[in-house]
């Protein structure tokens, strides 16, 4: 057996994982209060059977919204905003022109009708791009909750001229009814490997990731001390799976634009 990896990309590998380690925890410890108010208000959206939408407008912020989509352990209420324009399957660098272009979430929203009943997950890793601005304002303008996802520390220190910000120059977190801070640093990056001129690898993904299914959790927990049973998808790999999951189909195949 050989001895341990002293490579310099063992090195810089390890200090990633503890990044992850020490960032994760950080959220654990910080945001336990906004996520237990923002779990109330996805419990009385189950309890009420309606839905939760989650939209992650922006490259990888629209792994957020897939992230807890037709997932294993996943709310079947939640219905994922999948829009084509920002996914990076359709061109990363049209994914991120279309991030920046004013009255673009706008549209994104009207489309899909929400209104007074609605609550919407708005999960963005910088919190400031056009599109993620007008899905928020005009979310509030038809009535609908909001809560953000997104880090504090990046929309506070980009400037105010940048040109993925929306006009109005507005933050997320102060659009929302509960905001829950990502606290991804500024760049995303969080590893200098000696000798190269760039940070590398991002901790956004892990953060998003981790807020997320925690929300989930507590939203779980919540529905359960109210004596709701919370409709949850199993894997369909798993034993059983099909089955358990198309008890519940029929609530909401015609309700969920993309299952």
């Amino acid at each position: 057996m050989s001895g341990a990896d002293t490579s310099p990309g063992a090195a810089a590998v390890a200090g990633y994982l503890e990044h992850i380690r020490t960032h994760l925890q950080r959220l654990h410890d910080e945001e336990s209060d906004a996520l237990g108010h923002a779990a109330g208000m996805l419990a009385d959206q189950v309890a009420a059977d309606r839905l939760v939408h989650v939209f992650g407008p922006g490259g990888h912020s629209n792994l957020a919204a897939q992230e807890i989509f037709f997932r294993a352990g996943g709310l079947m209420h939640v219905s994922a905003i999948l829009d084509g324009g920002t996914l990076l399957s359709q061109g990363a660098l049209r994914s991120m022109a279309m991030e920046r272009t004013p009255g673009y979430g706008r549209v994104v929203i009207a489309d899909r009708d929400l209104g007074p009943d609605d609550l919407l997950i708005l999960v963005n890793a910088y919190g400031i791009n056009a599109a993620l601005i007008d899905a928020a304002l005009t979310a509030r303008e038809r009535g609908g909750r909001l809560i953000g996802v997104s880090s504090r520390e990046h929309a506070e220190n980009t400037a105010a001229d940048h040109p993925a910000r929306h006009p109005s120059g507005a933050n997320l977190h102060d659009l929302v009814d509960v905001a829950v801070d990502s606290k991804v640093p500024v760049g995303d990056a969080v590893v200098q490997v000696p000798g190269a001129a760039e940070p590398v690898a991002a901790i956004s993904t892990f953060a998003n990731a981790f807020l997320l299914n925690a929300l989930v959790l507590r939203t779980v927990a919540e529905l359960a001390g109210r004596g709701v049973e919370a409709p949850v998808w199993r894997s369909g790999n798993a034993p059983g799976g099909d089955e358990a999951n198309a008890a519940f189909l029929h609530r909401f195949r015609s309700r969920v634009r993309s299952l």
